[in-house]
């Protein structure tokens, strides 16, 4: 089982990754319609995406050889983007495994960026999480999630918010493997006790819930859906045990509240979201996360825009 990052593990990568993952604004969603709802706007990182604060973290952790070695993850989207572009900083090569069916809004830039892009199917891709390896990925894996580097570089988000808003009462995270939320539940949990940190997911891809629901890792039959970002069939075993400790439980939403989400932030916060950022809205919009200075983390922002024009569009 993966250990918990500790206070000094965030505060450190804070300091490692100055310059290079910006300091995201928070914003009162909407004080009228939405009192006490704040946005922490990820989506406005350098990449599209929060994950480059724990690539550039574990990037910073590797020796000489290691980074010249090149660079490789395993990734729906956003982490691989993260790893390519700092692999195109560092000029070295770069290796990304994907799921077939990956958004173009994602791997395009990825591929812009000089990057190799594998695609395999979803469970083999899964299959490469879980072994933190594949045979087409050369050079240094980079854990999209499972590392203490990357969960490090994750928690900066809890300093952040902790900083702006100092009596948060709640926090609502998006849940894929789980590396951004456990990373910000430990600078948050450090530093404010009482704080609540909620995962969000989604109906047909909430392994988390269920697994709550069980009182152990299960599986369940994952329905893929234009939330992309997160969501899969299970949890990585080692990531439970942190998981189920440091959470205060799962918000479940549904594929039609993220859309509703995604429109409140184009409309009031002038914000384009991805699915999985705006399921953390979602969620909090729910009230299951209860009353108080409640931030949503707005993951990342990548969607192919003819999807987003469709839920745009919608009344």
């Amino acid at each position: 089982p993966l250990a918990p990052v500790t206070l000094d593990d965030v505060r450190a990568a804070a300091e490692r990754i100055r310059g290079t993952a910006v300091r995201t604004p928070l914003l009162a969603l909407d004080a009228d319609a939405y009192p006490g709802l704040h946005v922490k706007l990820e989506n406005l990182q350098p990449v599209g995406s929060f994950k480059l604060r724990g690539a550039a973290n574990s990037v910073a952790a590797l020796d000489a050889g290691q980074l010249s070695a090149g660079l490789a993850t395993a990734s729906a989207g956003n982490m691989a983007r993260a790893v390519a572009w700092l692999a195109h900083v560092h000029v070295v090569d770069c290796t990304v495994i994907v799921p077939d069916g990956a958004p173009a809004a994602k791997l395009d830039p990825i591929r812009a960026l000089g990057a190799e892009i594998v695609p395999v199917p979803f469970e083999r891709w899964w299959q490469a999480i879980e072994e933190g390896s594949h045979p087409a990925a050369s050079g240094t894996f980079l854990h999209a999630f499972a590392s203490g580097p990357m969960m490090a570089g994750n928690g900066t988000i809890g300093l952040e918010l902790l900083e702006d808003l100092p009596d948060l009462a709640a926090v609502v995270v998006p849940f894929g493997g789980g590396g951004l939320s456990c990373g910000i539940a430990a600078a948050v949990k450090a530093l404010s006790p009482d704080a609540r940190v909620f995962a969000a997911e989604v109906e047909g891809a909430a392994p988390l819930s269920a697994s709550h629901a069980a009182g152990r890792p299960v599986t369940i039959e994952h329905r893929r859906s234009f939330v992309d970002g997160i969501g899969s069939g299970g949890l990585l075993s080692a990531m439970w045990p942190l998981a189920s400790s440091v959470l205060d439980g799962s918000i479940v939403v549904s594929l039609e509240e993220v859309a509703a989400a995604m429109r409140v932030l184009a409309s009031r916060g002038r914000v384009v979201a991805e699915g999985a950022g705006a399921a953390a809205l979602a969620a909090a919009m729910s009230g299951r996360a209860g009353k108080g200075p409640i931030a949503a983390v707005i993951s990342g922002g990548n969607i192919d825009r003819p999807v987003l024009a469709g839920i745009l569009g919608q009344p």
